[in-house]
């Protein structure tokens, strides 16, 4: 058993709140600009002040409307302005979020607003109200978010004094929202997530690992859905540095975004980083420059590693020099130049990936956590960034590693517990306040945490080795063509694969489908060196013996992805028993 923790740095009063700042800065510092509202004129900025009085508008609107202390509100909307803005307003009061994924079935709506008792919803577009309202015909308040800025929610007799008096009445142990798991395993789960939960764990990261990243003028965009808990604590954390936060509503749109809006920083999941890099090689390799390209990431990953371990030489620093000029400058050009630093979670980056974007001159710091601890139990920082690690504990957090190596991680930005029941989450936090992940790791001497498997995931074949399929999943889907892998075993006599092909990546084989190319000897050959290079990785009992390239991608819409773009294993291999028993029909 090995154990690390990190002192607390911001011990938060457990009166506080989290639209404590947006009145106080709203006060004090009324034009100081801290969001851009995207519109079809640009991006006008907002203002403290301005913000403050919209969140205070909406919030009397909502008290007048009948919304109280400890009522639950779903919300179900893409990714923007309106949605921060109703999250505040509920915060005013009291009241308490419950997000939905805006991809979300019928069948999941019903159940997250019967299970969490919701008394009213927000929704976006047309087909998240009629979503809403099949789902919950009882439901007395269907408002869409342009009501957090139209006036249509009237404030009634809700005057400054009365809103002042419901605010008071708000501290760090109220709950501010019902957080839904994203389901791979059976019936989603509401994680109970309070003020305090989300308040401590952000001004910890504010002013420790992650500070460098926030002096200056920053800004960041939001892209990821604000109904996951990664993105939601960072909207947290933003809000709390006074960092210009804006947000983009479609990942269709980040690019032209980013360049448009030039944040300094920003977050992401793996699959975002894969997706810029790959597309960045498709478009070397279309225009003549692959070879180029090629050897400018194999420089800019040796460069970082140098620099890791101590620096690199004359030589290889002046071939960095030149792909700066040649190919790195433009990288950074087309996330609009300003940006240096990103925060990955979710999954596994992968080393190569990390030492190509630091390489590159926007450095990844790769973090850990759950919604069951408010996002991040761990991140790396600035100045002590180790590539293949998900960094050291938070301030306040304490992790272990238990004799069977699952984390365990401890501290206030651990949720106190899933709604309705009492039994899931007895399985999950002890007595002694420790939440078992279920994840499987390992602490380094210096603290680092490296994620080895999840538990519950590791295949063990029919000789009993035990095989974690995460990093080889990761390592497949690092190569362009590949858009999804699902690696299998468990109880067969080797271990394969499902592929799945990127069809953003299959323009150079026009006009052939994906349905096509999953027997091209071309692509079969590219997908056999992306099997290769994970093999390399393991030992021969893990190794991926058998392949097959599935006839489409496998998707969120197609049901087999959850919002967060985690593969649900049952669902793949209930759907595709047969590619999987032919994989086995032969000997591998």
């Amino acid at each position: 058993m090995r154990e690390y923790s990190v002192p607390v740095l911001v011990d938060v009063p457990a009166s506080a709140s989290l639209a404590d700042t947006v009145f106080q800065r709203g006060r004090d510092e009324p034009d100081r600009v801290i969001m851009a509202r995207k519109t079809g004129d640009g991006w006008p900025e907002v203002t403290a002040g301005e913000f403050r009085d919209q969140v205070a508008a909406l919030a009397k609107g909502l008290t007048a409307a009948g919304v109280g202390h400890g009522d639950r509100v779903a919300l179900m909307s893409r990714t923007r302005y309106e949605w921060t803005l109703v999250d505040y307003a509920l915060w005013t009061i009291g009241a308490v979020t419950v997000p939905i994924y805006e991809t979300s079935s019928a069948e999941q709506v019903r159940w997250i607003i019967s299970d969490s008792g919701a008394k009213a919803a927000f929704t976006e577009l047309d087909t998240h109200e009629r979503t809403v309202r099949e789902a919950a015909p009882g439901l007395k308040d269907v408002w869409r978010v342009e009501a957090a800025l139209d006036g249509s929610l009237a404030p009634g007799d809700v005057d400054d004094a009365a809103l002042e008096e419901l605010r008071s009445r708000v501290s760090g142990s109220d709950l501010a929202t019902i957080v839904y798991t994203s389901g791979t395993t059976g019936r989603p789960k509401g994680c109970l997530i309070t003020h305090d939960n989300l308040l401590f764990t952000a001004l910890n990261v504010l002013r420790g690992p992650l500070r460098p990243l926030f002096t200056g003028a920053p800004a960041a965009l939001l892209f990821l859905p604000l109904a996951h808990i990664f993105a939601r604590m960072i909207q947290v954390v933003l809000l709390e540095a006074g960092a210009v936060m804006a947000h983009t509503p479609n990942m269709k749109n980040v690019a032209p975004d980013l360049q448009e809006f030039r944040p300094t920083f920003l977050l992401g999941v793996p699959r975002v980083f894969e997706k810029v890099y790959n597309a960045a090689e498709q478009k070397a390799i279309a225009g003549g420059k692959g070879k180029i390209f090629a050897r400018a990431v194999d420089v800019a990953v040796a460069w970082s590693k140098a620099r890791a371990g101590g620096g690199a030489g004359l030589g290889l620093r002046l071939q960095h020099a030149v792909f700066d000029k040649l190919v790195y400058a433009k990288l950074r050009e087309a996330t609009g130049g300003r940006l240096s630093a990103a925060v990955s979670g979710g999954s596994a980056l992968g080393d190569r990936l990390g030492h190509f974007f630091r390489g590159v001159g926007i450095e990844v710091f790769e973090g850990y956590g759950l919604t069951e601890t408010s996002a991040p139990c761990s991140v790396n920082l600035p100045g002590g960034n180790k590539i293949g690690t998900v960094g050291r504990p938070l301030p306040g957090v304490t992790l272990r590693v238990a004799d069977d190596g699952e984390i365990l991680a401890r501290g206030r930005n651990v949720f106190t517990g899933y709604w309705n029941d009492d039994r899931a989450t007895g399985e999950v936090l002890d007595a002694e306040g420790w939440f078992h992940t279920g994840d499987v790791g390992e602490l380094d001497d210096d603290g680092y945490l490296r994620i080895t498997g999840r538990k519950k995931e590791i295949l063990v074949t029919a000789a009993g080795k035990n095989v974690a399929p995460g990093p080889l999943e990761d390592a497949l889907r690092a190569h362009p063509l590949v858009s999804q892998a699902m690696v299998i075993g468990d109880g067969r006599p080797f271990v394969s694969a499902l592929v799945t092909l990127d069809p953003e990546a299959l323009e150079p084989y026009a006009p052939a489908t994906a349905a096509e190319l999953r027997t091209d000897p071309r692509v079969l050959a590219e997908v056999q060196g992306a099997v290769d290079r994970a093999n390399s990785m393991v030992s021969k009992a893990e190794q991926i013996k058998k392949f097959t390239v599935l006839a489409a991608d496998i998707t969120e819409e197609s049901g087999h992805l959850t919002p967060t773009l985690k593969v649900k294993r049952g669902v793949v291999m209930r759907d595709f028993e047969a590619d999987i028993e032919a994989l086995y029909a032969t000997k591998g």
